[in-house]
C-alpha cells in the first residue's frame, strides 16, 4: 500500500504560505511592468506600461517560494538565517520579498508599505536613478550581487565559517550551475567545522532552463544527478511539481527534515568536539518547478512558461499591442491581490502570518549588513617582529616569512572570537607564511593521514586549490562582518579577477547607501611575484592585476610595494584593520635587502613616497636626475644603479625616490589619497630627467602621471612581458630594468651626459653583454650581482 506524502502544513499554515508567496509573485511581476496603477483600481492602459521592460520573470517565482518556505521555519524555529540568491537577475524576487517583511520600506522610508510605496517600488525597478534587475547591495538582507554567476556556494559557505548558530540558505540556480566556480563551490562542506561554524542549506533550483537553452542538470536523469550530487558529499531531498498545494506540502516537509538532520548533526559534532568529530553528510534540496511558473502559459501561440521564452520579459510590446496588455492584466489578476493588499496597499495580516519579526527577518538580518557586527581587529605592535637595520642594504630577510610571525599572532588574539581567517589556494608555506600554523592548522573535514602535516578539524587557514572558492570565502567571510588575508602567487590572482570586480562595484555602492555598515577590507598579498619567478618560467610571469584594479573607484583601491622587510610589516599595519577597500599588496618571498629601520619604515609607509636622502648625492642641492622606485626588486636595480653612477660619475646630482603607496603617485581630484601637486613636483621635479624602475607594466606609471608636471621627462622601465625560465638577474636585463641600462637612461637622458659619459655608457652596455654569456655557461648571475650590497 502506497504512503501518503507527508502534509506537514497545516490548512491555516498551507492559506498563509501561498498567500505570502502570491503577493511576492504579484510585486514581482509589477516591478517589471508597471509605471503606474500599482493596485490595478482603473483598467490597465498603455499609460500604465513602463517604456522600456527590462528585468527577469523565470526565476523569480522559484525563489519567491523559497522565500516564503524560510520565513516559516525562521518563525517556528527562531533561526538566525540569511539567504544567498544565485540566480543571476533575481532582483524582482527578492526586493518583493524584502518589501512584504518590511525590512526594505525600514531603510528606503521614502517607500513604505502601502499603496503609494508599492507604486514607487513598481517605478524604480530597472528605472534611471532607481535599484537594478538583480539582487545588489541596495537590496536588504543581501550579500551577494547577483549580476555575474558562480559564487553562491563559495559566499554562503564564506558567511557559515565561525557563525555557529547561523543558516545560510544558498539558492542555487541551475544555469549558474554550470559554471566552474560553482563546480568547485560544493566542496566547501568539507571545510566546514560543525562544531565552531554554522551550516550551508544548498537549494539546488532546476527550472530547466537559461536564457535560450536547457541546463544540464535539469536534464540529467534523476539517478545521475543523485550520484553527483551525494558525490559532492550532499544528501539530496527532492522537491518537484506544478500543482502549488502539492510544491508547498513538498518543500515544506524537505525544509523541516533538513533542519532537523542540520540540528542532529551539530549536536552530535559539539558534544563530541572538532578533534572527534567526523564530517556530516549534509543535506540539501533540490526544487523542481516550472521556470515562469504562474507567468502566461502561452504568447501569441507560443508556449512561455515552463520553457526559455520566459526568462525575461514574457510579454513584450504591451504599449502597441492591446492583446498582450489583457494578457498582463489577466495574469496580475489572477493572485488575486484584493485577497492581499487592502484598499491602502497595505499587505494583509494573512500574507505576513509567517513573516518573522525584528532582525530575525532575512531582509534584516545583521550578518547580511557585516558592518553591524564587525569589531576592530587587535593588531599586535609590528616593532616586535621589525628586523634589525644597522646599515641600510648589508642585511638579507625574507618579508614574507616575517610577516608569517605577525598573522600568525593576530591568529591567536583572536583565538577566543574566531573573526580573522587566512586564505590561499595551497600556497600558505611556499609564500613563506608557514608560521600561522603555529596558531592555527588547516582547515579539513576529510580523512587525516599520519604523513598529513598541520591539518586540523577546527583551523582557521583555509587552503583550496581553487582560486575562487578561496576569494568567495574570503568575500562571504568579510560581508558578515570579519576579517581576512588572501595570499596567491602573483600570476594566477588573475583567476579571480571578475570575483574582484563584482566586490569592488559593491563597496562602491554599499559606500554611498548610509544605511550598510563599513566592512573589513579585501587584503591581497601577493607574491612569489613576477621578478623572482624565474624557476617557473614564463607562465608564471604576470603582474597585471595591478593594471586591472587601478580602474576601479578610487575610494576602493589601494596599492602598496614595500621595498623590504620592515616596510612590508608597515603596510600589513596600514592595511589589516581599515574599512570598505581592496588592500592590493606585492611582496617578496625570497631574500631581499633590507633598507630601513622600522620606525623610518613606518614614516615611509605613512607617506607613501619619500626621497631617501642617504642614497643619493643631491643634498643641499637639485638634483640632475630622480631615480625612482616601486617594488622591492625594482628597489635593488635603482640601488645598484645609484651605486655605479656615485662610483662613476661623482659629480652628478642623483636623487633616490622610493614609492610603496601607488596611488599617491594620482592627482588628488583622481584618488583621495593622491599627493598634491605641489607635493608632487617637489619631489620629482617638474624639469629634470626621472627614470623610474617598477614592479609591473611600466605604462601604468605613465598612465597614473600624464597630467603631472613634466612628465615628459618621465622614463618608465619595468614588466614588458619578456619572461622565461632564467636566473634572477636576467629577468631584470630582458626587460631593461636591470642597473646597468637604468644608468645607460640616465647617460642618455641628462644633458650633456651623452657626450661625457661616453666610456661609462659603454662599459654598461658591455656589462650586460657579459652577463648574457655568462649565465648561459655557468647557469647563474654574475658574482658581482649575487655578491651585491650597498656600500
Amino acid at each position: 500500500m502506497a504512503t501518503a506524502p507527508p502534509q506537514p502544513l497545516s490548512d491555516h499554515d498551507l492559506a498563509t504560505v501561498d498567500r505570502y508567496w502570491r503577493a511576492a509573485n504579484y510585486l514581482a511581476v509589477g516591478q517589471i511592468y508597471l509605471l503606474a496603477n500599482p493596485l490595478l483600481t482603473e483598467p490597465l492602459s498603455p499609460d500604465h506600461i513602463k517604456p522600456r521592460l527590462l528585468g527577469h520573470w523565470g526565476t523569480s517565482p522559484g525563489l519567491n517560494l523559497v522565500y516564503a518556505h524560510l520565513n516559516r521555519v525562521i518563525s517556528a524555529r527562531d533561526l538566525n538565517a540569511i539567504h544567498i540568491t544565485g540566480p543571476g537577475h533575481g532582483g524582482p524576487a527578492t526586493v518583493a520579498c524584502c518589501w512584504l517583511d518590511g525590512s526594505y520600506s525600514e531603510v528606503y522610508r521614502d517607500v513604505p508599505r502601502d499603496g503609494a510605496g508599492m507604486a514607487r517600488l513598481f517605478r524604480q525597478f530597472s528605472f534611471p536613478g532607481g535599484v537594478p534587475s538583480h539582487v545588489a547591495p541596495e537590496t536588504p538582507g543581501s550579500i551577494h550581487e547577483g549580476g555575474e554567476l558562480g559564487y553562491s556556494l563559495s559566499h554562503a559557505y564564506g558567511a557559515a565559517f565561525d557563525n555557529p548558530d547561523l543558516l545560510v540558505a544558498a539558492i542555487v540556480g541551475d544555469g549558474e550551475a554550470e559554471t566552474g566556480p560553482l563546480a568547485t563551490g560544493w566542496h566547501g562542506n568539507k571545510f566546514l567545522d560543525p562544531v565552531h561554524d554554522g551550516a550551508v542549506l544548498p537549494i539546488l533550483h532546476l527550472n530547466g532552463y537559461k536564457i535560450a537553452n536547457p541546463t544540464v542538470l535539469a536534464r540529467m536523469p534523476q539517478r545521475e544527478l543523485d550520484d553527483l550530487l551525494r558525490g559532492y558529499g550532499h544528501d539530496p531531498l527532492h522537491v518537484s511539481g506544478d500543482d502549488p498545494r502539492d510544491v508547498h506540502q513538498q518543500l515544506a516537509a524537505a525544509l523541516d527534515t533538513a533542519l532537523d538532520r542540520i540540528a542532529a548533526h551539530q549536536q552530535e559534532a559539539r558534544s563530541r568536539g572538532s578533534a572527534a568529530a567526523t564530517r556530516p553528510c549534509w543535506p540539501m534540496i533540490v526544487l523542481r518547478t516550472p521556470k515562469g511558473w504562474t507567468g502566461p502559459r502561452e504568447v501569441d501561440g507560443q508556449p512561455v512558461e515552463n520553457t526559455w521564452r520566459s526568462h525575461q520579459v514574457p510579454l513584450s510590446g504591451l504599449r502597441e499591442n492591446p492583446e498582450h496588455l489583457e494578457q498582463l492584466a489577466a495574469w496580475l489578476r489572477s493572485y488575486r491581490p484584493e485577497e492581499l493588499f487592502d484598499e491602502h496597499g497595505r499587505p494583509r495580516p494573512e500574507v505576513l502570518g509567517h513573516v518573522p519579526s525584528g532582525d530575525r527577518r532575512l531582509g534584516s538580518n545583521p550578518h547580511a549588513n557585516g558592518g553591524r557586527l564587525l569589531r576592530s581587529l587587535p593588531l599586535p605592535d609590528i616593532r616586535r617582529y621589525a628586523v634589525e637595520v644597522i646599515k641600510p642594504g648589508a642585511t638579507l630577510h625574507e618579508p614574507t616569512r616575517v610577516l608569517g610571525a605577525l598573522l600568525r599572532d593576530v591568529l591567536r588574539a583572536t583565538d577566543e572570537r574566531r573573526d580573522f581567517r587566512v586564505f590561499g589556494p595551497d600556497e600558505t608555506a611556499s609564500n613563506r607564511l608557514q608560521d600561522v600554523y603555529e596558531a592555527s592548522g588547516k582547515g579539513w573535514q576529510e580523512e587525516i593521514l599520519p604523513v598529513d602535516e598541520n591539518l586540523a578539524r577546527d583551523g582557521r587557514v583555509l587552503e583550496m586549490l581553487s582560486e575562487h572558492n578561496c576569494q568567495g570565502w574570503l568575500e562571504g567571510y568579510l560581508l558578515t562582518g570579519r576579517h581576512g588575508l588572501f595570499s596567491s602567487y602573483e600570476a594566477f590572482i588573475h583567476i579571480v579577477t571578475s570575483m574582484a570586480n563584482q566586490h569592488a562595484k559593491w563597496l562602491k555602492v554599499s559606500r554611498e547607501l548610509p544605511w550598510r555598515m563599513p566592512i573589513a577590507s579585501l587584503n591581497y598579498l601577493l607574491t612569489s611575484h613576477v621578478w623572482r619567478q624565474d624557476h617557473n618560467g614564463f607562465s608564471h610571469q604576470d603582474p597585471g592585476f595591478i593594471d586591472h584594479m587601478v580602474n576601479k573607484d578610487p575610494h576602493t583601491i589601494r596599492v602598496y610595494l614595500p621595498p623590504d622587510t620592515n616596510s612590508l610589516l608597515a603596510v600589513a599595519q596600514q592595511t589589516l584593520d581599515t574599512r570598505d577597500r581592496i588592500n592590493i599588496v606585492a611582496a617578496g618571498k625570497q631574500p631581499s635587502f633590507d633598507w630601513l629601520p622600522v620606525e623610518d619604515a613606518i614614516h615611509h609607509v605613512h607617506r607613501g613616497v619619500s626621497v631617501w636622502d642617504w642614497a643619493g648625492t643631491d643634498t643641499g642641492q637639485e638634483p640632475d636626475v630622480v631615480l625612482a622606485a616601486a617594488g622591492d626588486v625594482p628597489t635593488m636595480e635603482v640601488m645598484a644603479a645609484a651605486s655605479l653612477l656615485r662610483a662613476f660619475l661623482p659629480k652628478l646630482a642623483v636623487r633616490v625616490v622610493n614609492v610603496v603607496d601607488l596611488m599617491r603617485l594620482l592627482p588628488p581630484r583622481d584618488h583621495p589619497s593622491g599627493l598634491p601637486d605641489s607635493a608632487y613636483e617637489a619631489v620629482f621635479t617638474t624639469d629634470k630627467p626621472v627614470i623610474f624602475a617598477y614592479h609591473g607594466y611600466p605604462w601604468l606609471i605613465h598612465r597614473m602621471t600624464y597630467r603631472r608636471a613634466g612628465h615628459d621627462n618621465l622614463h618608465v622601465r619595468g614588466y614588458k612581458e619578456e619572461g622565461t625560465t632564467t636566473t634572477p638577474f636576467d629577468m631584470v636585463v630582458r626587460n631593461d630594468m636591470d642597473r646597468y641600462r637604468l644608468v645607460m637612461d640616465v647617460i642618455d637622458r641628462v644633458p650633456g651626459l651623452a657626450l661625457t659619459a661616453i666610456a661609462v655608457r659603454q662599459r654598461m652596455n658591455d656589462k650586460r653583454t657579459e652577463h648574457h654569456a655568462y649565465i648561459r655557461e655557468y647557469g647563474e648571475d654574475l658574482p658581482e650581482v649575487r655578491n651585491w650590497s650597498w656600500t
